[in-house]
């Protein structure tokens, strides 16, 4: 094991250790336990990378990595973006998108219903055209039909908006580690079909800063987060 892997283990385990004692606080001082996704309100990590790494090791995920990049990254071409994190295919290179029901109920108002939630965050190949009529689409059968089909209407959210959610910046979001309940309750996280099927079983997205990038096994994150899985494009 390398200086810089040993050295990332060391801090995944410091900040597993920390939430471990939150968790027995919590036990010895509220009545109930303290769940996971408490556990991850709470952390509080020196940086974006370390926070990650500890939620994601929390959950189960364990390969995965983080490259820092130019700050021309989103000028450059998808092949030149491939190059610079060293993967095999631009179809591996991924983002994560924050979209919005526009046509919700008055009463739908937050992500408190997986199946019809105002927010869903998307997760897409950059290379792919995301098709929001086959979100709505899955989104109605979801509900068995029980919610009129003209309740659905999903745009991409304002940029605010957006950062409000989430925490992070135009090109930093990831759909780990949100600000709000988005990742907390995993179901309204949406991966497009098409990554589940690379041959790689790899994708990259936004590490939660511009010039920062997440890398993981696509096979680990669907076990760990259980996102619906959609032909979004």
């Amino acid at each position: 094991m390398g200086a810089a892997a040993a050295d990332l283990e060391a801090r995944q385990l410091r900040i597993l250790r920390r939430v471990e004692d939150l968790e027995l606080a919590a036990q010895q001082h509220r009545i109930g336990a303290l769940s996971l996704s408490d556990a991850e309100a709470e952390v509080e990590a020196g940086d974006t990378e370390e926070r990650l790494s500890a939620l994601l090791a929390a959950r189960g995920v364990h390969d995965f990595a983080f490259r820092r990049v130019p700050a021309d990254y989103y000028d450059r071409s998808l092949e030149e973006r491939r190059d610079l994190l060293a993967v095999d295919s631009v179809a591996q290179l991924c983002k994560s998108i924050v979209m919005v029901n526009t046509k919700a109920a008055a009463d739908v108002v937050d992500c408190s219903n997986p199946k019809n939630s105002k927010y869903y965050v998307v997760i897409v190949q950059y290379m792919a055209r995301l098709n929001a009529e086959n979100i709505k689409n899955f989104l109605y059968t979801l509900n068995e039909s029980q919610i009129p089909k003209k309740r659905f209407n999903m745009r991409l959210a304002p940029e605010e908006e957006s950062l409000m959610l989430t925490g992070f910046v135009h090109n930093g979001v990831t759909c780990i580690g949100m600000k709000t309940a988005i990742p907390r309750v995993c179901r309204q996280v949406i991966i497009d079909e098409a990554i589940t099927k690379l041959d790689e079983d790899f994708f990259w997205l936004g590490g939660g800063e511009v010039d920062l990038k997440l890398g993981m096994r696509t096979s680990e994150f669907l076990n760990a987060f259980n996102p619906f899985v959609v032909k979004c494009s």
